[in-house]
């Protein structure tokens, strides 16, 4: 029905009063100017009649005045009634006198001298008192009762009777009756309007039934079907009967109801189509949103799972929440050995907040670790939280946080903390999505700590702690390459410990292990920590010594022997000293050797030069001491060779 609504004008009742308001305008557009024009005609004809009418009375009156006064020039006998002639002709000349009602003959004074209605002589006639000073000539004057005419008199008619000092004899009053065809015309007027009313009044009824049955009623069946069309009843359809202009826009509104119909029903088709869309749509949106879930699920999987190395992951962690969720402000706790959560890794950079430490159950980080359920608050700024207090992962002191616990086989491993400057900015899905990457995250880092773990158990002597032969061959292949690019020396160790078969025959290969273990402890607390301490093989051990000369080297290797054989731990009966020794072999790149195998053998045989020379000595490797094996060169503590590294064979006699 949007379509109906669209023209308000075309309201129903609004047209059933619009066919009476055309009614009445028809009406009035055909009976009024006929009236008007008749009754203006006939007012017309009438004036100009009445005007002709009066003319032709004044003229009349002239005439019978001019016809009086000429009588007056007639001849009068001696001793006769002055101007009997005049009387007697107008006496008996009734015919042409006969539309006069009053004639007199007044003097100045207005006193009747002479009139045609007997005994009125010496009268005088009210309000005509001194006439001839007051009318001016030839005045005519018009009334209802007819016209009457004041004439001077002592003209030229009365000079043979009258002096010329009496010129102003009076005056001559002629009244004419009003004519009769003055009458009729007045009553034929008044005919004319009357019948003029009579016809207005007929064809007002004429147009009036004419307009109720051929205007009136036709669109009144127009608006109640348009009423019924507006209700909604888009089937019915109105009546034509005929080929007029109503008949016609019947046929015109049915034909727009046809359309309406149709389209209506495609609009109903258009509305369920619209429905299905929209949940299609609905749908589609959700779906994307999840596809959006999953797909940073993903990238975290797949960013965490291409690494095992624990910082790389909290890196990769950080850069995909950050770039793909928004979020301003965000930390990674793991925890520590100590038992409390510290902060790993955190966005922005360099805000100080690396490094900071929580207890459990301290702010809404400390209470997710604790409780192992997500904390969310709406808002950090707000005193009334119970979480209020060190609550911040950046610098930011108002929003929403979100604290999500990384557990890993219901074992805490760490807290993700999510903030965003805007209070309550987290929705609901977004925060089942960051749980599910918090849970992502503890299964990275679990798999990062197991790798660590993995690689400490491979690369570190289980007895002793410290790194054993594998770590201990990349460790310098690596030292060697920076020694090489930066030309700088590098010296190696070879350490023995003296008569150690014969500790363990004597006390067992419990006993012979504590003493790997102490040794190594104190060789450890001995060294720099750019230095390598490793386990060779057995009760052998070995240290690189980065940037270090041989003849520094030597000096350390004198060190790390008194500390062993003052150690008060290392007291063993077994020995021949009563304590633990140990003898140890020094040899330098590149003064000794360029490659690594090629050193390793040089320190090898300053090892055995010193087991050769009584043991619990220092020897540096010298040319020829792979030749000799059983020879000492030299004093037990020698420098170093000024010669460059000569040709050197493989020594592989120094142990046989």
């Amino acid at each position: 029905m949007g379509l109906l609504e669209l023209a308000p004008a075309a309201h129903p009742e609004n047209m059933a009063l619009g066919s009476h308001t055309i009614g009445r305008k028809l009406l009035w557009s055909i009976a009024m100017p006929g009236f008007l024009v008749a009754l203006l005609g006939a007012g017309y004809f009438w004036h100009e009649t009445q005007q002709a009418l009066q003319e032709t009375s004044r003229d009349e009156a002239l005439a019978l005045a001019q016809f009086v006064t000429s009588t007056f020039t007639l001849p009068q006998a001696d001793r006769e009634h002055p101007h009997g002639a005049v009387s007697e002709v107008i006496s008996s000349n009734t015919l042409l006198l006969r539309s006069v009602k009053e004639l007199r003959i007044l003097a100045p004074t207005g006193q009747i001298r002479w009139s045609r209605e007997r005994g009125e002589e010496g009268q005088v006639l009210p309000g005509h008192a001194r006439l001839a000073e007051t009318v001016p000539s030839g005045q005519i004057h018009a009334s209802g009762t007819g016209t009457e005419l004041l004439q001077p008199l002592g003209g030229a008619e009365c000079s043979g009777c009258h002096t010329a000092h009496t010129a102003s004899l009076g005056m001559l009053q002629l009244r004419v009756s009003e004519p009769r065809l003055s009458r009729q015309l007045t009553e034929g007027f008044l005919f004319v309007v009357t019948g003029a009313m009579l016809f207005v009044g007929l064809l007002a009824l004429v147009t009036t039934l004419s307009l109720r049955f051929f205007i009136t009623r036709p669109l009144r069946r127009l608006a109640a079907v348009m009423r019924r069309a507006e209700e909604g009843d888009l089937l019915v359809r109105a009546e034509v009967r005929g080929s007029d202009e109503i008949s016609l826009l019947s046929a015109a509104f049915n034909q727009m109801l046809g359309r309406l119909t149709s389209m209506k029903v495609e609009e109903i088709d258009t509305q369920r189509d619209l429905v299905v869309t929209k949940d299609k749509l609905a749908l589609k949106e959700k779906l994307e949103e999840r596809i959006t879930e999953l797909s940073l699920l993903f990238d975290v999987a797949h960013s965490l799972n291409s690494t095992l190395e624990l910082e790389e992951m909290l890196e990769r962690i950080t850069r995909l929440i950050v770039e793909r969720l928004k979020i301003p402000d965000f930390s990674i706790m793991l925890l520590n050995p100590e038992g409390t959560l510290e902060v790993r890794c955190a966005w922005p950079k360099n805000q100080g907040i690396e490094g900071l430490a929580f207890k459990l159950g301290e702010g809404a980080c400390g209470r997710a670790a604790e409780t192992l359920r997500a904390v969310y608050l709406t808002d950090v700024s707000d005193p009334s939280s119970v979480f209020a207090r060190r609550n911040l992962v950046g610098e930011s002191d108002r929003g929403a946080l979100l604290s999500v616990p990384m557990v890993h086989m219901d074992v805490l491993l760490g807290v993700i903390n999510f903030q965003r400057p805007v209070v309550a900015s987290f929705s609901p899905e977004e925060l089942e999505l960051l749980t599910a990457v918090a849970d992502q995250a503890a299964t990275a880092v679990k798999n990062a700590r197991l790798h660590e773990e993995t690689v400490q158990l491979t690369m570190t002597d289980p007895l002793t702690g410290v790194p054993n032969r594998r770590h201990l061959f990349t460790r310098m292949e690596q030292e060697l390459a920076r020694a090489e690019r930066y030309q700088t020396p590098l010296s190696i160790l070879m350490v023995d410990v003296d008569y150690f078969k014969r500790l363990n025959d004597a006390a067992g290969h419990r006993a012979g292990d504590e003493t790997l273990r102490k040794v190594c402890d104190v060789l450890r607390t001995r060294v720099r920590k750019v230095d390598t301490l490793a386990r060779y093989g057995g009760e052998e051990f070995m240290i690189l010594l980065p940037q270090t000369s041989k003849a520094d080297a030597l000096e350390v290797g004198e060190k790390l022997r008194r500390a062993v054989a003052d150690a008060p731990s290392l007291t063993s009966s077994s020995q021949p000293t009563g304590h633990v020794t140990i003898s140890i072999g020094v040899a330098c790149y590149p003064v000794d050797a360029t490659h690594q195998d090629m050193l390793m053998d040089c320190s090898d045989s300053a090892l055995y030069a010193s087991k050769r020379g009584g043991r619990n000595k220092v020897t540096a490797y010298e040319p020829g001491m792979e030749i000799h094996p059983g020879r000492e060169r030299g004093p037990h503590v020698s420098r170093p060779s000024t010669e460059g590294t000569r040709g050197l064979t493989p020594p592989g006699v120094a142990k046989a």
